[in-house]
């Protein structure tokens, strides 16, 4: 995507990130938060510092603090320069301020700030990476990137989605994202992988199937079984495109951190019994990022209290580093 000849400024609601020391050995010393070298970035990244949404939906409070926790895990993990792969260039944008209150006028606020916020980096010509944060704040997040990137309404915006839960809640909250994209950015087909039918109800599993033409995919528990011979994203979303790539425009991807297994992530606003490896995980993450229409990417559900000596938050990270290989190495062979 060709930058924008304009001078960057800063995105709106934000508010800078704050890092602990980074030391010169790990990536994250080559994160750079002046906007001035924005310019020379490729990829963005976004903090969503709200769980509002996870306390309206009587979930674990914490997950405001993940941006934070995120940060601090990646001051410790992640060589600068691993053999064989330079890293893409990351701007960090900061943290989008959300608004007061624990109620559904607030969320609303707070969704719409994260929108303008999103749009501002994709109209620099970025590519976003959020971190959350409740999963409700997916829906704005990508809400920019269809506005952004759908040029007629004709075109496709699909999305791959790993959570235990399908989140399509009709109510304010956590559980709301993947139903309001449906309905109110007319976004899908959808692909979730790490559902878990023990926690869905049978009024959300008949509304997602029924969604979207009846083309939203549950992916088989062996998907994550056949990781290895996977040989790329269009493999690993064969279901969601019928066979024909072609079929898909644009594409997000989002991570709720509780599609690992609780022994992994302890520290999500709703653990998981009977969830993936981080290993799998990042397998998959690596392999949905490097799709070549992929249009915006989000790590959620972070929750630094629940969390047991940032296990989860290095989870987290791990899985970062994981969708920036997977962007640079996907971009670099399509340009081939």
């Amino acid at each position: 995507m060709p930058k924008p000849t304009d001078p960057f400024i800063a995105p709106p609601h934000t508010t800078p990130a704050i890092w602990p020391d980074r030391p010169a050995s790990r990536l994250a010393s080559l994160i750079t938060t002046d906007p001035a070298e924005a310019g020379s970035c490729e990829v963005a990244l976004l903090g969503l510092p709200d769980d509002v949404g996870v306390r309206l939906n009587n979930g674990r409070p914490g997950a405001a603090d993940g941006p934070r926790a995120f940060r601090a895990a990646l001051t410790g993990y992640g060589i600068a320069q691993p053999a064989g792969f330079n890293w893409p260039r990351v701007f960090d944008a900061g943290d989008v301020t959300p608004a007061p209150g624990v109620h559904a006028e607030g969320l609303a606020e707070t969704h719409a700030r994260i929108t303008e916020a999103a749009l501002a980096l994709h109209r620099a010509g970025l590519f976003p990476i959020a971190i959350g944060g409740g999963h409700d704040l997916t829906f704005p997040f990508v809400r920019a990137a269809i506005q952004h990137h759908r040029a007629k309404a004709t075109e496709t915006f699909a999305g791959v989605y790993f959570d235990a839960h399908l989140d399509v809640r009709p109510t304010p909250g956590s559980g709301m994202p993947f139903r309001s994209l449906i309905e109110d950015c007319n976004a899908g087909p959808l692909m979730i992988i790490g559902h878990n039918p023990l926690a869905n109800s049978r009024e959300h599993a008949a509304y997602f199937s029924s969604a979207c033409g009846g083309r939203n995919i549950i992916a088989d528990d062996d998907l994550i079984g056949r990781i290895d011979d996977l040989g790329g994203p269009d493999d690993l979303l064969a279901p969601l495109h019928n066979e024909d790539p072609a079929s898909i425009d644009h594409l997000f991807c989002s991570f709720d951190l509780d599609a690992l297994d609780a022994s992994h992530a302890p520290g999500v606003s709703a653990m998981n019994p009977a969830g993936m490896t981080t290993r799998e995980a990042a397998r998959l993450m690596f392999i949905a990022a490097s799709h070549p229409r992929l249009r915006c990417l989000d790590i959620m559900e972070l929750s630094p209290p629940n969390d047991d000596k940032g296990r989860t938050a290095r989870a987290a990270a791990h899985l970062f580093l994981h969708a920036l290989m997977g962007l640079k190495l996907g971009r670099e062979i399509e340009q081939r």
